[in-house]
């Protein structure tokens, strides 16, 4: 039997395969381990300093920096935490003007903007963490903005932490060689591979675990589920997504059989 005829625990199953953050993140504790030991080191320790986290779409870049951001909470009460969706900004240089609202900067325009920025950062006061994610919409003619950003943190006083996600593993390589010349600017590198078979294996079998009963779906589709995604692109996204689907259908098909059968006593 591999489902319940019970409507609550289809609607307990859809909400578990959300892609929320989870409280514990599967076959991510070496990733994870990474980036709180950068934050410890930089924002707490008073380093400026960057580090570019590449990995192709739904291998957990988000949700473990999310999730370490939640973990450190408490500790990084005394910093300024800046994050910023790269996606949502209408250009390169749409970044400036957001970062100095965040900062409760004044507006300024061109290159009084960057400098007022530098000014602040470098100026006496708490460590700034800014996150970029989807960092490869800053790319432009020129990588200015990307320089300038990923420079930031070299300068003389500066309070600068920053830490940029993208899908390109070879961004920094690509865009960024100039960065290279200095060995100290260039920023730490770390990769979120795809999932493995296993990793989705266990992330769903987690999910689904918390819900209430016998299991919403049979061990041997999971595994399917997880063998099909991580064979084309080890996104767990995706396989939250199958798995949310197929129960949407059995729900509904649960449901069509309880309106078919007849009522107590024969009434029409």
């Amino acid at each position: 039997r591999l489902f319940r005829q019970d409507g609550t625990c289809y609607q307990q199953a859809k909400q578990v395969l959300h892609a929320a953050v989870p409280d514990q993140l599967q076959g991510r504790e070496r990733e994870t381990g990474i980036l709180r030991q950068f934050l410890q080191e930089h924002v707490l320790g008073r380093r400026p300093g960057s580090l570019y986290v590449s990995g192709a779409p739904g291998t957990g870049k988000t949700a473990c920096l999310s999730r370490v951001l939640l973990d450190c909470k408490d500790k990084l009460v005394g910093s300024k935490t800046v994050v910023l969706n790269c996606m949502a900004l209408g250009s390169p240089h749409s970044v400036f003007p957001a970062l100095a609202k965040h900062l409760g900067l004044p507006v300024a325009t061109g290159r009084e903007r960057v400098r007022s920025l530098e000014k602040h950062l470098t100026a006496q006061g708490p460590m700034v963490l800014l996150v970029l994610d989807e960092l490869d919409q800053l790319e432009s003619k020129g990588q200015d903005v990307l320089y300038t950003l990923f420079e930031w943190p070299q300068l003389p006083s500066s309070r600068l932490v920053l830490v940029g996600l993208a899908n390109a593993l070879d961004l920094t390589d690509r865009s960024l060689a100039r960065l290279r010349a200095h060995p100290a600017g260039s920023p730490q590198l770390l990769h979120f591979p795809p999932y493995t078979k296993e990793q989705l294996t266990c992330i769903l079998q987690e999910r689904l675990g918390q819900v209430a009963g016998d299991p919403v779906v049979d061990s041997a589709a999971l595994q399917f589920c997880a063998r099909k995604v991580s064979a084309v692109s080890g996104d767990a996204r995706k396989a939250l997504d199958v798995c949310r689907r197929a129960v949407e259908v059995v729900e509904l098909e649960v449901r069509g059989q309880t309106l078919l059968k007849p009522l107590p006593g024969g009434e029409s």
